[in-house]
Parts: C-alpha cells; structure tokens; sequence
C-alpha cells in the first residue's frame, strides 16, 4: 500500500467523494425524524432529543446482527409517507452528501415501505426525485437513485418493472435487499432477467449476512454488475504463510470481470459481517487488485460519513492520499451512470480535486484503465 504520509481528515473533507451504496432510509437527520414525526403523529420514537436519538439509532444497529440492524428501519420508513416528506428527506441526504465533499452519490430505497397512506409508487419515486433534484441545482452534487425490492417479498417484479419505466427520471438501476440468510437471490430471477432484457443496470446486496454463494448466485443467476458488500468473497480467497494469494474461482471470476464491491466498513462491523475493521478483508482485497469501493451504508444508523469511512481506512490499513484517489476513481468507473458523464466526473472534478491537494497540475489524458482499477 500507499507509503506517503497519511492524509488527515482535514485533507478527506476537502477532496471530492464518490459515494454508491447509500440507504435513503438509513440517513435521515435525527432532528428531522423527529420532526416529521410530529407532524405525522407518530408517537413510537424512543426519544425526541435529536443527540439522544442519534445514539439509540447507533447503539441499537451497532449489536453484530443485520436482522437486529434492520430494526431502526421501522421508524424511519413511518415517518416518510407523504410526498412533503419524502422530498425532504431526499432533499437533506443530498445536502449532507455536499457537505461531506461528495460529488456523486447514488442513493437507494425501497418504495413497497411508503405507501402506507396510499401513495402510489410512481408518486413515491418521483416526490424523492424531486428533493434530489432540487438539492443538485442548488449544491451541483450529481446523484442517481436505485430501487430496491426486498428479498422476503415476492413483489420483486413490479419494482423491477418501476426502476425501468422511471429511467429517464433518475432511476439508474435495480437493487435487492434485506434479511439475506434464507432468501437467496435467484428467488427473484424474473425481476433480474426483466431488468437484464431491458439493458438497465443491477446491483446486488449479497456475501454480508451470507458466504460465497449469495455471491455467486448474484452473479451468475441475477446478472449483478455490482456487488452490495461482497466481504464474503474473502471465504474463497486463500493466503499463504507467507502472503501469497491463492483466488478460488469465484474470487478469480469477480477479480478478472472487475466487478466492482461497494464496501462499507462502519456498516460491515455492526450487522457482524465482519468482527472488527482490523479483521476486514477490505486490506486483502484491496492488495489484491479488486475493484473495491467504500461507502456508508446507513449514515444514521452508523454515526459516520464518507469522509469518516475513509479516515477509518486510512488510519486502520495505512492508506495513503493516492490509494484514496484510487478508491474514488473505482466508485465513479462503477457508478450506473452514462460512460461519457463518468469521464467527465473524473477528468474534471475528481482528478484536478485530488491534484489540487497533492499540489500537482493534471493535464486532459486518455480515460485509463489502471492497474487494479
């Protein structure tokens, strides 16, 4: 890895992110939770002290479990069932996103939870379009929204068909999630397969809450270009006394087809997919050359931010400034973007960001494909 001086949270606010697995549910402010609570006459919050919520959310997700993490869900989904809401919310997670120095950020959510009061669908997507959108033109932070379907449901389709019909409103692609134990994503073939047929783009949450097999299943039944999480892959990965890396065949296949992981860390260490951000295998797939992104998963839930989870990187895997810039340079090349908006990303605001800081001049170059990208 990296051996220039660590660069400090300071240096990681200031540089420009790329955020791609984000849970619009998941990171919500907590006075706004609060807030949007009254008005809809919720009364099931555990507090209504925005500093004391804030630690419940985090010390009830922080428990080693994905299925204890999902519980704080519940009163985050109650509180966003009207439009006003919605577009709120979508409105202030952009907001958060620019404060952070995030320049692109791909959200998701899953619109089955927010017809509680009888709010179409379409209505659904478009009322967090709309916060989205207003957000952009005021912070200039780029954004494309996912839409998931949950894993435990057999709806699948019907958000599958949704994702496609809105994609010339934001949608950039389909994402299946939730409880992963028991519910394997080949389920959901007819979803995948309508969204492969329809040229759109899939992620899938697979290989946190269960092995290698979720993986491969998301692969090579579902057709996923992404990979939610991934850090089971490390189960198919051998390492040697001495170093050496030994890839099995899944691990080869994602390594060779450069299929990106979106990572979280924070995230990764709370649902127990991983025991401590010392044991992660983020380190060992990094070294290795996969494409590995970092992201925040559920900011809430998980107290932190972009700039956090790579400080979090820095300091625990003795990053330097450039492998931050690769890691940034991975989530755009990754995003579900058009191919001519990616290069426009990198050659006009994450290169000249990452330059900036490291007093250097970059020239317009070649779109590349490094080493490890």
């Amino acid at each position: 890895m990296a051996v220039e001086a660590k660069p400090g949270r300071d240096v990681l606010r200031r540089v420009p992110k790329v955020n791609l697995h984000a849970h619009l549910d998941g990171g919500l402010r907590p006075r706004t939770v609060i807030e949007l609570a009254r008005e809809a006459g919720y009364g099931e919050l555990p507090t209504t002290d925005p500093d004391a919520l804030a630690k419940w959310f985090h010390e009830g997700a922080n428990r080693g479990s994905l299925k204890e993490f999902l519980r704080g869900f519940r009163h985050t989904i109650a509180v966003m069932q009207t439009p006003e809401a919605l577009e709120r919310v979508a409105y202030e997670f952009l907001e958060d996103e620019h404060r952070d120095g995030v320049v692109y950020a791909e959200v998701r959510f899953a619109p089955c939870f927010h017809g509680e009061r009888g709010l179409d669908p379409g209505d659904v997507v478009r009322s967090v379009v709309r916060g989205l959108e207003r957000a952009r033109r005021e912070f200039g932070t780029g954004w494309g929204l996912l839409l998931c379907a949950l894993r435990d449901r057999t709806d699948s389709i019907e958000w599958a068909h949704l994702a496609v019909a809105l994609r010339d409103e934001g949608v950039v692609g389909f994402d299946i999630a939730g409880e992963e134990a028991g519910f394997p994503p080949k389920r959901h073939l007819e979803a995948f397969h309508y969204v492969q047929r329809a040229n759109f783009n899939i992620t899938i949450h697979a290989g946190e809450a269960f092995g290698p097999e979720s993986i491969w299943q998301a692969l090579q039944y579902c057709g996923a270009h992404r990979i939610g999480h991934g850090v089971r892959l490390a189960e198919d990965i051998a390492v040697a006394p001495d170093g050496s890396v030994r890839l099995g065949p899944l691990s080869q296949y994602v390594l060779d087809k450069r299929v990106p992981l979106e990572i979280c860390l924070s995230s990764n260490v709370h649902t127990g997919a991983v025991p401590s951000l010392e044991k992660h295998p983020f380190p060992l797939l990094y070294r290795a050359q996969f494409r590995v992104t970092l992201n925040t998963d559920n900011p809430l839930f998980s107290a932190t931010t972009l700039t956090e989870e790579l400080a979090r990187a820095v300091e625990t895997y003795d990053l330097g400034l450039e492998d931050v810039e690769r890691l940034t340079i991975n989530a755009m090349k990754s995003a579900f973007i058009h191919y001519d908006e990616r290069c426009r990303y990198i050659f006009d605001v994450l290169k000249p960001g990452f330059a900036k800081e490291k007093g250097e001049k970059r020239g317009q170059a070649p779109f590349p494909e490094r080493k490890g990208a």
